[in-house]
């Protein structure tokens, strides 16, 4: 089997050969590259390798930069260091990924689902690659930076590393920044939660969407719930809707 690694960190690079030179006894490497630059050159001029391994975050851009300029007809794993949560996209479409550090338990694992996918017609494989686009969009996309509040007669930005957390009341919705102030915002909690990285922002139940360093304290509550007591609120009823209490502690253990 002939592989081809796409990889910046070159222990990385290193520890991946060794475990699939143990996994695939006789593989053969064809190159090491660490950029994008590199990586397209290589595609362009040498025919698709059996299975490609790439790391998303390469030196000199994102690994999916790749596919936009030229073609790639292999299978891929992806190696990244990115949380869960914005590699859905990848369980979605069929592509599988590993996270770092590299666990020779997974690797096996995803290289025998590959070797399925070898097997596969070729209009099956080409609708897996192309299915890259749509996971190339969910890890680029861009959230919020900075929001534009009215105060007074006056505008003003407010950074969204100031912001606590935000929350609707009486049809308008809220934010509370670091020092305590609450301003009006022109969205809806359902707007916002799509604007917000979900890396620091999660939204606990219809009224709240708040960050982890406006926890106080989170309390054990009835009918296996839980209380979150936030910095700066009068509100002692903040509550995490059943059906999310789970979800809410794998965000908060990450």
């Amino acid at each position: 089997m002939n592989i081809l690694i796409i990889e910046d960190e070159e222990q990385a690079a290193q520890r991946l050969e060794s475990l699939v030179r143990l996994i695939i006894p006789g593989v053969n490497v064809l190159a090491k590259l660490d950029t994008v630059r590199r990586a397209v050159e290589w595609f362009t001029r040498n025919p698709p390798p059996d299975l490609v391994f790439m790391d998303i975050q390469l030196a000199d851009g994102i690994g999916f930069m790749i596919f936009d300029q030229c073609e790639v007809a292999s299978p891929i794993i992806f190696t990244t260091a990115y949380d869960e949560y914005a590699l859905k996209a990848f369980k979605v479409n069929s592509i599988d990924y590993i996270l770092k550090p590299v666990d020779k338990i997974e690797l096996e694992a995803a290289i025998n689902k590959f070797r399925g996918l070898a097997r596969n017609s070729k209009e099956e494989q080409s609708k897996l690659i192309s299915s890259i686009g749509e996971a190339m969009k969910m890890l680029t996309k861009k959230f919020k930076t900075r929001f534009v509040v009215k105060v007074g007669e006056h505008l003003r930005t407010i950074e969204i590393t100031d912001v606590q957390y935000f929350y609707s009341q009486d049809k308008t919705t809220f934010c509370t920044t670091c020092e305590g102030r609450k301003l009006v915002l022109d969205y809806t909690l359902e707007q916002l939660e799509d604007m917000v990285d979900p890396e620091r922002f999660y939204r606990i139940n219809r009224k709240y969407l708040i960050s982890s360093d406006a926890i106080a304290d989170i309390i054990s509550y009835t009918n296996s719930r839980l209380k979150v007591l936030l910095k700066d609120s009068q509100d002692n009823d903040v509550i995490v809707a059943r059906e999310r209490v789970q979800d809410f502690k794998s965000w908060l253990d990450r």
